[in-house]
């Protein structure tokens, strides 16, 4: 009789994080990517006001000509804070969590990592449509977040998506 034992693969074996764990990771890093954006979004709020100060100091009637010009440029203050913010969410995530470290900050103060469904470590592509998946998932009422919450492995949708999961190191 031959018995040859087989090591269980680091997935069979993996302690999955859970809901609570994540969540308490995702205010982490969102607090810590707040202060990030903060350094963008300060600015350029700073330089908007620097530059309808003058015409709020004068307090003259601003002709309609100035009146679409300032709504111009807060619009496109808007628009480029919004890239801006987003991408440095989205850089955050992605470059740490397919780093050696495999966790952005919020996951390694709860000694938690991303991983492929091997146990192995994401590529920075697996990454990126991980965080896209994010995106999705909070966009259907954070939906796709509560799924860790009831699925076997703990997977969020956007695990799902990008095949990763979510461990207790």
């Amino acid at each position: 009789m031959n018995t040859t034992t087989t090591a269980p693969s680091p997935v069979a074996t993996a302690n999955y994080a859970g809901f609570g764990l994540r969540f308490v990771a995702l205010i982490i890093d969102y607090i810590i990517i707040g202060v990030l954006q903060s350094f963008v979004v300060v600015p350029i709020l700073g330089l908007m006001g620097l530059s309808f100060l003058p015409q709020i100091q004068s307090g003259e009637t601003l002709s309609e000509a100035e009146a679409i010009g300032m709504m111009s440029g807060i619009f496109a203050a808007a628009g480029s804070i919004w890239i801006l913010t987003t991408a440095i969410s989205f850089l955050y995530f992605a470059i740490l969590e397919s780093s050696k470290v495999q966790a952005s900050i919020g996951k390694m103060a709860l000694s938690i990592k991303v991983t492929d469904m091997n146990g192995e470590r994401i590529s920075f592509g697996k990454a990126c449509l991980r965080t896209v998946g994010k995106y999705v998932s909070g966009m259907i009422l954070c939906i796709g977040y509560l799924m860790a919450a009831f699925t076997e492995k703990k997977q969020a949708l956007h695990d799902m998506i990008a095949s990763t999961l979510v461990v207790k190191k």
